[in-house]
């Protein structure tokens, strides 16, 4: 019987230690300080590459010196600067061929097999435009942190997607909903731009990714990094202020289990495998 009653306990107990187990991040490489002020990664699967936005001077000066960076993905070959003469592109998507980065006024279009830039898009009374991604149908969005709105891009042409959103950073599309970091909110708008609030965070987010299940990974640039459940719930995952990194627009690869992110002012690229 005290077996029978020690097998009952043990089999009601395991579910509770499982989902007490909080996710984790172990460390997997870093770059030496070599990358010129990078904002963002992404993930090319298709290349086996990793693009950088590289600020390099000031985060919103036009001043002509940004570009992206190719980095391989096990981070032990830097290929330098890929793409020059931008200004200060930050967040990037890519849908086929084409690689989409924020850069002030405009999103710059490249050509990835020909590794030239395109064309640029110009957006209408932009001019902080700061994260951008792409949903499964190949419409762009991109938020201008210095007027609270969120423009789409369909077909190379801007609109207008939504407003009143102070301090709008980062965006993620999954599907016809779109993920948005304003200021210290993480929302969620559906196809019909219905939003409504998952969480707050303590000091305002920069780069949004998905886990999956409705499960998130945030960061804010002054160096946290958050797990946040899809009840809003979260957990803090790095605090890399003591080291004087920044934790800015992260890539979350869900296959590999991977996140890649900049450290802006450090000059690197760390890599963390996620643990849950």
């Amino acid at each position: 019987m005290q077996s029978k009653l020690w097998t009952l306990a043990l089999a009601v107990s395991l579910p509770a230690m499982v989902c007490a187990q909080k996710p984790s991040l172990q460390k997997l490489w870093e770059t030496d300080s070599i990358i010129a002020v990078p904002e963002s990664v992404l993930h090319d699967a298709a290349n086996n590459t990793l693009y950088l936005s590289l600020i390099d001077g000031g985060p919103w000066d036009a001043d002509g010196k940004g570009g992206v960076g190719k980095l391989s993905p096990d981070g032990k070959q830097y290929n330098g600067v890929w793409i020059t003469g931008l200004n200060a592109p930050k967040g990037m998507g890519q849908y086929g061929n084409r690689l989409y980065i924020a850069d002030l006024g405009e999103v710059v279009v490249v050509d990835v097999p020909n590794g030239k830039v395109e064309k640029k898009i110009a957006i209408e009374g932009a001019s902080g435009l700061n994260d951008l991604t792409v949903d499964d149908k190949g419409v762009v969005y991109v938020s201008d942190s210095k007027t609270g709105k969120v423009h789409s891009i369909t077909n190379d042409v801007a609109t207008l997607y939504m407003e009143d959103l102070p301090g709008v950073n980062g965006l993620k599309a999954s599907g016809s909903n779109l993920y948005i970091l304003a200021k210290k909110a993480v929302l969620l708008a559906d196809a019909s731009k219905k939003i409504r609030t998952i969480t707050d965070l303590p000091n305002g987010g920069d780069g949004v990714e998905e886990v999956g299940n409705g499960d998130l990974i945030v960061s804010e640039w002054i160096g946290f990094v958050y797990y946040v459940y899809a009840d809003g719930r979260k957990v803090q995952l790095l605090d890399r202020r003591a080291e004087h990194k920044n934790t800015a627009d992260i890539w979350y690869d869900r296959a590999a289990k991977v996140l890649y992110v900049p450290g802006f002012n450090g000059k690197t690229i760390t890599a963390y495998r996620l643990q849950q």
